[in-house]
């Protein structure tokens, strides 16, 4: 079974995207060229994520050879991955390969290649482009096991200030050297893989950290790296267990199992909402200072609200920001690639093809592929981190004339 979608042909900017079921490599592979000529015709792609299960891994170093020579495509990268994403399906266990494509005119496309040597402790990023300050866009595709993401994340949020990045861990393997990674026709089994664009294009993100807010926000007022002393002047613990006890009964049980705290990045701003929190694990508690622990580190003065994860807390968080962004723009987007965790879909959520289908129930059928992450790269606040338990996408548009991108 193979699935296509269609984009308007009277953009500039075009996108489509095609899946298939098979689990012969080569006849997939044929399968997606057609379909996507198809839909675009023949002139050259000038960027294709393509996204594959663990099925296809043993054949990896013929995707991108066959795709690049079928449809002449510029820059493609891809990746292994938990599940596959395509259009308004998600494949978490089955085997599966989508191809997504853009043309890009005018736009900048830069493939991107990061390794870290551990016998250094060096990153080595050859070929990125030089530092600038102003919007552009990075989508990385990591290998886990290999790449220290939080420092790759701390040196691209210094030397791109404004740059956006999104993506997520690739998986699909169960060890180091077992996952493959794509950049033209190099593959490879560890490190980082990417595209920065930056030109005649409009990227947005959305990223659903899945959590809804409890209780009342309060001021760190005592800190020491993950360690939360105190609350608004008062010990953590006891803020925690307040705000605890004012919660329903099925809140409590919802809460044992699932309560996380949420870290304002933009103390600027005149109120919070959902979506302005960096949403981090509560890992612990002690009784006899009084302190919680979490999984980030804390500043004094900081502000911090606690929050609660479950299937319904998820979905309509998905919901109320694609809600949001559609209020903001009301064209919809012409393409988007979805980063989702893969302790989301089904054993989240108890259906399976949620997250796709309401992204395509929010922003109509645009051409969408992604894959099942082991953690979801996206923007809070204007710097770029790791998330878990989050759906992240970027949202590819015409660019906008006035207002804030």
């Amino acid at each position: 079974m193979s699935y296509a979608t269609h984009t308007e042909a009277s953009t500039a900017l075009r996108f489509a995207v095609a899946l298939s079921r098979k689990t012969d490599t080569e006849a997939a592979l044929r399968d997606l060229a057609d379909m996507i000529r198809d839909q675009i015709g023949n002139a050259p792609v000038d960027l294709a994520f393509v996204f594959f299960s663990a099925h296809h891994a043993a054949k990896a170093e013929l995707i991108a050879p066959m795709i690049r020579e079928e449809l002449h495509v510029h820059t493609c990268l891809g990746c292994s991955g938990e599940g596959i994403i395509a259009g308004g399906e998600e494949l978490e266990t089955a085997a599966g390969l989508t191809l997504w494509v853009a043309r890009l005119p005018r736009v900048s496309v830069t493939p991107l290649r990061l390794s870290f040597s551990e016998t250094q402790d060096q990153i080595h990023m050859p070929g990125w482009p030089e530092p600038t300050a102003g919007d552009s866009t990075f989508i990385l595709l990591a290998d886990p096991f290999t790449t220290p993401l939080h420092d790759v994340l701390t040196v691209l949020n210094d030397r791109y200030p404004g740059g956006k990045a999104v993506g997520g861990l690739v998986g699909g393997g169960h060890g180091r050297g077992e996952n493959r990674l794509i950049r033209n026709d190099e593959l490879f089994d560890g490190g980082l893989v990417g595209v920065h664009l930056s030109g005649p294009l409009s990227v947005r993100t959305v990223i659903s950290q899945g959590c809804r807010p409890i209780g009342d926000r309060f001021v760190v007022t005592k800190s020491e790296q993950n360690l939360v002393y105190e609350l608004g002047g008062q010990p953590a613990l006891t803020r925690l267990q307040d705000v605890f006890e004012s919660l329903e009964s099925s809140q409590r049980r919802d809460a044992h199992q699932a309560l996380h705290v949420g870290i304002v990045i933009d103390e600027h701003r005149d109120r919070f909402e959902q979506g302005d929190f960096l949403v981090r694990n509560l890992v612990g508690a002690d009784q006899r200072s009084g302190a919680i622990a979490i999984g980030d580190t804390v500043q004094e003065g900081q502000t911090v609200q606690f929050h609660i994860r479950d299937a319904k807390s998820a979905s309509d968080d998905l919901h109320f920001l694609l809600a949001a962004d559609r209020r903001k723009h009301p064209r919809p987007p012409l393409g988007s690639l979805l980063f989702s965790c893969c302790g989301r879909g089904e054993g989240l959520f108890g259906r399976p093809n949620h997250d796709s289908t309401v992204v395509q129930e929010r922003l109509g059928q645009v051409p969408l592929a992604g894959f099942f992450a082991q953690g979801e790269i996206g923007p809070v606040g204007g710097r770029n981190f790791l998330h878990g338990y989050t759906a992240s996408l970027a949202l590819f548009a015409e660019p906008e004339t006035s207002g804030p991108v």
